[in-house]
């Protein structure tokens, strides 16, 4: 009779896992990339907080919030525990203004930044590539124009047709971002 109850147990482990990867692991995936900026380690990440999630289902059914936010912050806190090993011998300088303290409540964030990446899928290829270049990437014009084998100019006014797309898109569902396209 063990034996049945084992095998009833590893198949809802796998079915939990994979119920929660085929919910939330696009969400998971594009936030540890962004966080990472490299698609192995977010991959690793997500794949580490999905353990995570199988070994505590009780966090999951908690009440104290959504399953995707749990495992949002589980992604969270990988990635800055990651961050932490690699520095963790002393610094040598002070922390820059822009290297402030991690935000406590960071959801607000999270949540735009989800908003964000689904509306950059809705852009055309050209005006995508030329938003990652200069927005993710941090490229400048100049930069972008080399990379994608374009004229600045255009990088200019692909640049300008893609910020008004995703501010028109981000108007027509009412997502309060307006302003920031």
């Amino acid at each position: 009779m063990g034996g049945v109850r084992t095998r009833h147990r590893q198949v809802a482990d796998e079915a939990l896992v994979r119920t929660l990867f085929e919910e939330h692991g696009r969400a998971m995936l594009a936030y540890a990339t962004r966080l990472t900026n490299d698609r192995a380690t977010a991959e690793d990440v997500v794949q580490e907080a999905l353990i995570r999630a199988w070994k505590h289902p009780e966090a999951l059914v908690n009440g104290k919030g959504s399953v995707r936010g749990w495992l949002l912050t589980v992604v969270r806190n990988l990635v800055l525990d990651g961050v932490r090993a690699k520095n963790a011998r002393p610094k040598e300088v002070a922390e820059s203004p822009t290297t402030g303290p991690v935000e406590k409540d960071h959801a607000d964030k999270v949540v735009n930044s989800l908003v964000v990446l689904d509306a950059l899928e809705q852009l055309p290829d050209v005006h995508r590539s030329v938003l990652v270049e200069i927005y993710v990437r941090g490229q400048s014009v100049t930069e972008t124009a080399e990379t994608l084998g374009i004229p600045p100019g255009t990088v200019k006014s692909r640049s300008h047709y893609a910020l008004r797309a995703l501010r028109d898109l981000f108007t027509a569902r009412g997502t309060g971002m307006e302003g920031a396209a």
